[in-house]
């Protein structure tokens, strides 16, 4: 373009079309004009040989209050916009801003849109509306005073839809738009590109012509064949012949010094692999690279995240140097490193490597592949820990459609699937939707593996954790027993998992109110942690926080608020300050620390809690507003009642969409928003609120929240003026 612009375009989309981005940052940024072109003016100045820098905003915008001085700076030194259009883009607040911004600036004609999902103009219709794929900013002309005006506006789209445009030409159209030149002129050097790439398959075929006219046809390809199948079998050999030689060293202990006696653990042997595998086998990559690819993942299933993302990462990184971008194996590693960084609650790098290894296993193995299902599976676990439920459900439901395909009848990947929707659901709160899938699962699980096996135990937790929400303890604690049984049988006295099924097993005695039965449980199962695991092992924070909660129901206050505070130190130390579970320790310690008049240190966990919440899981997610909740009510408590009404009143907002009608969560956020409107005087509006949060306070795990629910109430009532209707309400005083 005749101006000096920083970047060639700027991408505005929202994050839950982060894999078009990226598809079409890496496509712009890597495409090369046709020679023919370059140097051509056109209305945007010469074009050039590349499109040069594109401008793609990695992270969220969810606690900001206004784009930024960085994306506005970047939006001006931004020779064109590309906005990526879906129903999730048409609702975002941020790509709407985007857009305005762009077109204050005088450049309305400079805006391209690609189409990915939804349809254009479907907001005219009220049935439709929430398919409209172009943000409120595209639809309407800009008037002169920087407002949008009433007039329907045309964007310029290119169209990536099934059955439309296609990715391809789509990207094309986007990029002659960029530069200002025709369609067709790129779309013929496609063309030209295919056609060479047909003349030296033409060619090569002559000459394969002229090359079995000089030699008998059947004995030079059988030579071939036999030379390719030596060199394999040579490989092969070798391959496993170094591998060997590793694993032989890796399990030799031949010095006293490393271990007493036959105490040395898996840790070990797998520390004193990773400290060898640098040094050995450079010479071989692609066996280093599979042996840290297996260490990785066994790393992984030990809880040990932060040895086995290195290891994983580094695979990763040499199988792609080795094969490309496009191979099986690195499409394998970036699995493997999407599953890890997943459970180290590093959700936005687990999604993108996960996104990768399923394009290119789509490419490589087609859809309806075990591969592609895998992968699937594992990306749908990573959106739904961030609350993108709907799309997760969408990945699990293909999953399992390839699975019914491959595996007729019962199999363990089909039950796996199926145990991963009934969970979808579960997380959800839609507990009714999660038993029949939960229950089919099991039921198939029962079938594969017979009477005993450590899936079949994991299946039945599943189940009885929804059960458990429905309200049928009774139920959920035969299941709880049966599997905490099975684990004995088949794993001994002393096992990590048997310590999660009496983790499992005494939390339902909690709900049931046998606080010391529940309480003996979790010290059991503490103390087998702690002999079995590593001093940081998560799991030990785990059983601390439900042992905290017990305490606390007991009215052990101080135990309780001591060990809640070791498991959140612990969990700060392992997994850091922005880990979700470490953000619930957080958010429950201030909640109990305001309880006991600890202002100052539960605001300050409250808000680390909520920050690193909606970093990890997003604003909207529920957690994000059971900890508004969390804070809404501390405000309240110190009558700081116009911040408690703003924190309630998001909390209610988030909730609502994400839980079910009548959840105890929603009527917490309705109590906290009433006491605040009562605080500030506003009792008619106060009223209802309060009445209405009464019958699911009533349903909360959490101890005298249903007394405190009925005690504001009453306090309404007496700042009311009306103390006959208080003393309906009022607690007795213990």
């Amino acid at each position: 373009m005749s101006e000096n612009y920083k970047y060639r375009a700027f991408i505005s989309y929202s994050h839950s079309d982060e894999r078009w981005a990226a598809w079409l940052h890496k496509a712009l940024e890597t495409y090369r004009v046709p020679k023919y072109l370059v140097g051509d003016q056109t209305t945007f100045g010469p074009v050039p040989d590349r499109l040069g820098s594109v401008f793609r905003d990695r992270e969220e915008l969810s606690t900001a209050t206004s784009l930024g001085d960085e994306l506005t700076q970047a939006l001006k030194d931004s020779a064109c916009q590309i906005v990526i259009c879906s129903p999730r883009a048409a609702k975002s607040h941020w790509t709407n801003e985007e857009i305005l911004t762009y077109k204050r600036l005088g450049r309305s004609d400079r805006i391209f849109c690609l189409i990915v999902d939804g349809e254009p103009g479907a907001s005219e219709d009220p049935q439709t509306a929430d398919q409209e794929c172009f943000p409120p900013a595209l639809r309407y002309v800009m008037g002169p005073d920087g407002e949008l005006t009433d007039e329907r506006s045309e964007p310029i789209a290119a169209d990536a839809r099934k059955g439309k445009d296609n990715k391809q030409n789509a990207k094309l159209k986007l990029i002659a738009g960029m530069l200002g030149v025709g369609f067709d002129a790129l779309k013929q050097r496609e063309h030209q590109r295919r056609q060479r790439r047909m003349v030296f398959l033409t060619a090569a075929a002559v000459t394969g012509m002229a090359i079995t006219s000089g030699l008998a046809t059947a004995a030079w390809f059988a030579r071939i064949e036999a030379e390719e199948q030596r060199n394999l079998a040579q490989r092969e050999a070798e391959t496993a012949r170094q591998t060997t030689q590793f694993m032989v060293g890796l399990f030799k202990v031949s010095d006293p010094s490393e271990s007493l006696g036959n105490s040395i653990t898996a840790r070990e042997i797998l520390d004193k692999g990773a400290e060898r595998i640098d040094d050995e086998l450079q010479d071989q990559p692609a066996i280093q690279a599979t042996l840290m690819d297996t260490m990785g993942t066994v790393y992984t299933s030990l809880g040990l995240y932060d040895s086995a993302v290195p290891l994983v990462d580094k695979a990763a990184d040499t199988r792609r140097r080795l094969f490309g971008d496009a191979h099986p194996v690195v499409a394998e590693s970036l699995n493997h490193l999407g599953e890890v960084l997943t459970l180290d609650a590093e959700y936005g790098a687990a999604e993108e490597h996960l996104r990768e290894s399923l394009t290119i296993r789509r490419r490589i193995f087609g859809d309806e592949s075990a591969e592609v299902a895998a992968t699937a599976s594992n990306l749908a676990d990573v959106l739904s820990r961030q609350g993108q439920y709907t799309e997760a459900r969408s990945l699990i439901e293909e999953a399992l459609g390839i699975r019914r395909s491959i595996h007729r009848g019962a199999h363990a990947e089909t039950a796996q699937s199926l145990e991963q929707l009934g969970l979808n659901y579960f997380e959800q709160g839609r507990y009714d939707d999660a038993v029949p899938y939960l229950r089919d699962a099991l039921a198939m699980r029962r079938t594969i593996h017979g009477v005993e096996h450590p899936e079949l135990a994991e299946a039945i937790n599943n189940l009885a954790w929804a059960v458990l929400n429905l309200g049928d303890l009774t139920a959920a604690e035969s299941l709880f027993r049966e599997a905490l049984t099975m684990k004995q049988n088949l794993l001994g006295a002393r096992h990590p998992e048997l310590a999660i099924g009496l983790n499992n097993l005494a939390y339902v005695l909690e709900l049931q109110g046998n606080l010391v039965a529940a309480e003996s449980m979790y010290r059991d199962a503490l103390a087998m942690n702690r002999e079995l695991l590593d001093p940081d092992h998560p799991e030990i924070a785990t059983v601390l926080s439900n042992l905290a909660f017990v305490l606390y129901a007991k009215g052990d206050v101080d135990e309780a608020i001591d060990v809640l505070r070791e498991a959140y130190t612990k969990r700060r130390t392992v997994l850091g300050p922005e880990h979700p579970e470490t953000a619930a320790n957080a958010a429950s310690l201030g909640f109990w620390l305001t309880g006991e008049g600890g202002y100052e240190e539960a605001e300050a966990l409250i808000a680390e809690s909520l920050a690193a919440r909606r970093k990890a899981l997003g604003p909207e997610h529920p957690q994000t507003g059971s900890t508004l909740v969390v804070m809404a009510n501390l405000m309240a408590v110190t009558e700081r009642y116009e911040e408690a009404l703003q924190y309630a009143r998001e909390a209610r907002q988030v909730l609502e969409q994400t839980l079910p009608e009548g959840h105890w969560q929603i009527a917490a956020a309705k109590n906290v928003e009433g006491t605040a409107l009562s605080g500030l005087g506003a009792y008619e509006q106060a009223e209802p609120l309060l009445l209405a949060s009464l019958p699911g306070l009533r349903k909360a795990p959490i101890p005298d929240l249903a007394e405190t629910g009925r005690s504001r109430l009453a306090d309404l009532y007496i700042a009311w003026g009306r103390p006959d209707e208080a003393t309906k309400y009022q607690v007795a005083q213990r």
